[in-house]
Order: C-alpha cells, then structure tokens, then sequence
C-alpha cells in the first residue's frame, strides 16, 4: 500500500510540475526579474524601498543580489508582495517524467554498484567484463526489489 501510495504522489506531482516547463524555458533577464518588473510599472527605487519600508539602496541590493543568484526566498516574495506580484516557485526535473528521473538514479546508483564490484574483481584477476549486462541485471534487481515493496 505504501509503494501504490508513492506511486500516486509521483503521479500527482508530475501532473503539477507540467505547467512549469513552459517556464523554465523563459531565460531570466539579464539583470532580474524585480529590476524588469520595477522598470515596465514605473516604479522607481526609492518607491519600492518605501512600499519594503526599508532604505533605498535595499531595493538595489536585492536586484543586485537576484542577478547574481544570491538573493533569498524571502526577501524575493517580500519584494514580489511590494511589487503587487506573486512569487511562483518550483523544481522542475530536467528528465521528461519524474519516473525518468528515479529511473536515471537507479540506472547511475546501479552502475556504480557493479563498477566497485567489477573494481574489486578485477584487481583479484577476477573480472566478468559485460559492464552493460550487469547493470541493468542490477536495475532489475532493484526494480524487482521495489515491485516487492509494494
């Protein structure tokens, strides 16, 4: 029941994670997203850092801060509140599916697997050779193993 329970929620979160791939091909611009959003409504630093209640190089320190990746949630959803936006945050995996995802790790963890095991065999004269054979015995291993846990 547990596995049919994660399976599910793999599903679900595939499903939600959708809308966002769009996204991820829009690049950021070059100098952030407060410093465009600021600039296409008018409003100026010093309008922002009044509407932050803080001084006015605060606001020029936090574009600064995006640009360069350094910049905190909070202080990016505070800013996005005083810019009447709403700061949308997701991870979106890089593979197509979240099971693609799994499945490149258990293929990479069962690689390494059998390369420490061929590794060891080897330096006994031992070695079995069939590198991609073995792995993916290994990924069936592990997807049996899994199957079993449900």
């Amino acid at each position: 029941m547990r596995s049919a329970f994660r399976e599910l929620r793999l599903k679900q979160l595939g499903r939600s994670l959708e809308p966002y791939r769009a996204a991820q091909k829009v690049p950021r611009p070059s100098k952030g997203w407060i410093h465009a959003i600021r600039q296409a409504l008018g409003v100026s630093s010093g309008e922002l850092a009044r509407r932050l209640g803080t001084s006015r190089q605060l606001p020029l320190q936090l574009e600064k801060s995006e640009a360069e990746d350094r910049i905190t949630l909070k202080s990016l959803r505070a800013v996005a509140d005083a810019l009447k936006c709403d700061l949308v945050y997701a991870l979106v995996p890089r593979a197509a599916s979240m099971e693609e995802l799994i499945d490149r790790r258990v293929r990479a963890e069962a690689r390494q697997r059998v390369l420490g095991v061929e590794h060891s065999m080897a330096l006994e004269d031992q070695a079995a050779g069939n590198l991609d054979e073995a792995v993916e015995a290994e990924v069936r291993r592990v997807a049996k193993k899994r199957a079993g846990s449900r």
